[in-house]
């Protein structure tokens, strides 16, 4: 049985030992990165597109440029050839219907993975991005295989309910209308 790690926003981690990486997404893009002669793996969670504010001296790996380098930098440590990198890419929803699907952080995540790969000449082979579902990622490191789990989101199964609770409203109005027998008690 393979050992289960999960990350979280700004996390990452790379390993040589077969184990899975799972992590649940929304806006956020995960990367998983693979290199298939050696067998090591890793993936990271981004919350942020592009790189942070130096002013601040904030790093985190939050931010799309940190995260792939930490992530790189982790795979290759453990013995990885950058060069044979592949990559798969998930997540990057729209998830806040307030804010126009152009300005969504999901969009904006997933433009700066494939920029920052195509740049990088690692190539993408595949990916689930976009939507409006949250989903929930297993990676398993010894062999790149990355198994999706979808998730609806809240505002869709709060439609579903206020459907349903429609249509028995109108089936219990009907019934109301209905012409009923009427029955006379008398007293003695």
């Amino acid at each position: 049985m393979k050992k289960k790690i999960t990350i979280h926003t700004g996390e990452s981690y790379a390993s040589k030992e077969p184990l899975i990486i799972s992590t649940i997404l929304g806006s956020c893009v995960a990367v998983c990165l693979y290199d298939p002669i050696n067998r090591i793996g890793g993936m990271n969670h981004i919350l942020l597109p592009g790189q942070p504010d130096m002013r601040s001296f904030d790093n985190s790996a939050k931010y799309g440029i940190n995260a792939m380098d930490l992530l790189i930098t982790q795979i290759m440590k453990l013995g990885g050839n950058r060069k044979r990198l592949i990559a798969k890419a998930f997540g990057g929803s729209h998830i806040l219907p307030e804010i126009s699907k152009e300005n969504g952080i999901g969009r904006k995540i997933v433009t700066f993975v494939k920029t920052f790969l195509h740049n990088e000449k690692i190539r993408l082979i595949s990916s689930d991005v976009g939507g409006v579902d949250t989903r929930k990622i297993f990676f398993h490191t010894d062999t790149g295989d990355v198994f999706l789990k979808r998730r609806r989101q809240l505002r869709d199964k709060a439609q579903d309910i206020i459907a349903e609770e429609n249509k028995r409203l109108k089936k219990i109005q009907r019934e109301i209308n209905k012409p009923t027998d009427v029955i006379i008690f008398k007293q003695n």
